[in-house]
């Protein structure tokens, strides 16, 4: 049996929020001696807040250095098509939870939200974000797969991730570094994400679930065979010891799966 993801249990958010920060610091200051840059991917949902907790409230003793966003470049690791006002848009999300948050001493990020202009054609719309993709990464035929330092990821009842559904014929896409879907289960419809390939190819992936609600998917995912065909499991498997899921113990609730003393 080869390595396996790292699952983490905390008794409480605030809990989760301090790990998450720790670990969080630890990938950006390796993206800094790597490349001097610190390339994140951030998908929606309840991330962003937890995310906020983690990273604008200091931690105790601040072990492994401080936070220094203006050396942060954030995509998105899916995107809903539709305004960055919108309320179904991640952009408008992590803004208000995190980005509209960060004080000037601690630098502001690059981030990219998607093209407006494009929103009719969710094809033109993926195209173009690859575009921004490739201007970070470098040309898509130099490169087969763009590496981020870190994707946050969140983790949805249905065992998706990013806008990767379970049973989707998204899950099967391997050219593309940007997919769009025009048929999404969950609304809005048309969106684009990242494709499978991309985010397993991260240096590291975390998932962040909390609440009892994830229990059912969690044991799923973590402790049955179908559940390893699930799109977290198929990243799970993809990752392997890269990823590391943040969880409260209401998520992890009858989950057998070995869980982590520590990072």
């Amino acid at each position: 049996m080869g390595k396996q993801p790292n699952l983490y249990a905390f008794g409480n958010v605030d809990k989760l929020a301090q790990t998450l920060r720790t670990y969080v610091i630890q990938c950006q200051n390796a993206g800094f001696d790597r490349h001097g840059w610190f390339k994140v991917a951030v998908s929606g949902g309840s991330l962003p807040s937890t995310l906020a907790k983690a990273l604008l409230e200091p931690g105790e003793g601040e072990a492994g250095g401080a936070i220094d966003f203006a050396r942060w470049e954030v995509f998105f690791a899916d995107e809903r098509a539709v305004p960055l006002d919108h309320d179904d848009s991640n952009y408008k999300l992590l803004k208000e939870e995190l980005l509209d948050k960060i004080p000037n001493t601690l630098g502001q990020p690059k981030v990219h939200p998607i093209n407006v202009k494009l929103l009719d054609d969710v094809q033109e719309l993926a195209d173009q974000y690859q575009e921004a993709l490739m201007q970070s990464f470098a040309a898509k035929d130099s490169v087969k797969l763009p590496i981020f330092d870190l994707l946050l990821l969140g983790c949805g009842p249905d065992g998706h991730t990013c806008s990767l559904f379970p049973g989707h014929e998204l899950l099967r896409e391997s050219d593309a570094w940007v997919a769009p879907i025009e048929d999404s289960p969950k609304p809005p419809a048309k969106r684009i994400t990242l494709s499978l390939p991309v985010v397993t190819h991260g240096t590291r992936i975390a998932f962040v679930a909390t609440g009892a609600g994830k229990k059912d998917v969690l044991k799923q995912i973590f402790d049955t065979e179908e559940g390893r065909s699930l799109p977290c499991g198929l990243v799970n498997e993809g990752g392997a010891e890269k990823v590391s899921w943040f969880t409260d113990t209401g998520a992890v609730e009858g989950v057998g799966y070995p869980r982590r003393g520590s990072l």
